[in-house]
């Protein structure tokens, strides 16, 4: 089956192909924009079933990263493949963001730990061992300071690889020999991570597909302040 990912839930927008019977990745196209997602993903889809020599009804199934991430970003991603998902009469997957990242560097044996960026000293992050070829989660992912991640990674007493858009900072903040960083190919989002991810996942139908915001919006926040003041 050849399984479409992508990826819009960072400052990177990405898509690639998996043939999942030989799990071979076939093409993989990756762009860190400041455009808008949705301006970018659609035509980056388009060009890489056209340079792989695969049309649109060739896609067995759509995988998406469905959060944490940026709020906007995750909306256009997963509005995205449920428009593929309901055009092409396929199924789609879900697959946590800090999953992707971890599974773009699944090679490392150990464990790996995604950390992305939420607001001020906040993250979002999630452990899981590695045996070079499946993940097996160590820590539940979730919203917490960096100071708490510190704590649970220097409580577990191996060395960590991190990955994603908070590990440089979170690296030089907190150095130690037993923390690792992966090389920059494998530290940001990459829909490569994500087909991987879905290898394990559930496929669904297109409208089941939800965002994990992980924390509230900005219009709950609103909400709740409002009637709070009321």
């Amino acid at each position: 089956m050849l399984t479409l990912g992508i990826d819009t839930s960072g400052k990177t927008a990405s898509a690639a192909l998996l043939d999942t019977e030989t799990e071979t990745i076939l093409a993989e196209s990756a762009l860190y924009t400041q455009k808008t997602h949705s301006q970018v993903i659609m035509p980056m889809v388009k060009s890489l079933l056209e340079q792989s020599g695969k049309a649109m009804t060739d896609i067995g199934a759509v995988a998406v990263a469905a959060g944490p991430g940026s709020y906007t970003g995750l909306r256009i991603g997963v509005a995205a493949v449920k428009a593929m998902g309901f055009a092409l009469n396929v199924k789609c997957c879900a697959v946590s963001t800090l999953e992707a990242l971890a599974c773009n560097n699944i090679a490392y044996k150990g464990l790996i730990c995604s950390v992305m960026k939420a607001r001020g000293d906040i993250v979002y992050a999630a452990v899981y061992r590695s045996d070079c070829y499946s993940l097996a989660t160590v820590c539940e992912e979730r919203l917490m300071s960096r100071d708490e991640l510190a704590e649970i990674l220097a409580f577990n007493g191996n060395e960590v690889m991190l990955c994603g858009d908070g590990a440089a900072d979170f690296f030089s903040a907190y150095r130690s020999p037993m923390l690792l960083i992966a090389p920059p190919q494998g530290r940001l989002q990459n829909a490569c991570g994500v087909c991987l991810a879905s290898l394990s996942k559930e496929l669904v139908s297109p409208d089941e597909l939800e965002v994990s915001y992980l924390q509230k919006v900005k219009a709950e926040k609103d909400l709740e302040d409002r009637n709070a003041k009321a």
